[in-house]
């Protein structure tokens, strides 16, 4: 099982953190499989970061082995979603960018990628018109709609299946919107999809 994300895929997010790039193809990265963190676990701070952010994405789980995946194709390849969080050590993330270096373990690090309850595709309006947010303590700090992605979930599927195959139980973390900000000791975080709660953890 291999997680994929796609960073910088809101407008309203990449206004948020600067990024002033003329996207034309979806940006990938990895995280590891100890990355995932799922069942309500909690999610522990990690000591080399004082800056963790939380990042509210819709989380796709592939169904069937792929690879050069047409667009056109590309929704036979899933059948269930979630709300997940791909957390960012955005201190070391920032410090990685300045130095010219990689920065995957600022989010490739243990259990930095969060999975909720998955759901059937076919109990929601469409993969494009999927509303979710988050709430932190209660207070709704993120929302998004896949219909303002940049880059839809079919194409991120056509166009990371030219470089990776696709297998089952792959998950694909397609982008969060504007709104992140850093976790706190004791913080509740609950996702949901539409009014329906599928994500609900705490952080130590």
């Amino acid at each position: 099982m291999k997680i994929i994300a796609v960073g910088m895929n809101y407008a309203a997010h990449n206004k948020e953190m600067q990024h002033k790039l003329e996207l034309t193809e979806p940006t990938l990265f990895m995280k590891a499989d100890s990355s995932l963190l799922k069942d309500g676990k909690p999610f522990f701070i990690p000591d080399f970061s004082s800056e963790v952010h939380y990042e509210t994405e819709i989380v796709i789980r592939i169904n069937r082995l792929g690879k050069n995946i047409a667009e056109r194709f590309a929704h036979r390849y899933y059948n269930e979603i979630t709300v997940g969080i791909d957390f960012t050590a955005r201190d070391l993330q920032t410090r990685l960018r300045q130095q010219g270096l990689p920065w995957e373990i600022s989010k490739a690090f243990d259990h930095s990628a969060v999975i909720g309850d998955f759901i059937p595709v076919t109990d929601t309006e469409g993969i494009n018109h999927i509303p979710f947010h988050l709430e932190l303590n209660g207070t709704t700090v993120q929302e998004g709609n896949t219909s303002r992605l940049l880059f839809s979930v079919d194409k991120i599927i056509a166009y990371a299946s030219r470089f990776f195959t696709l297998k089952i139980g792959d998950l694909i973390y397609t982008g969060t919107p504007s709104g992140v900000g850093p976790v706190q000791i004791d913080d509740h975080l609950q996702g949901y999809i539409g009014e329906r709660k599928l994500l609900d953890f705490h952080v130590r």
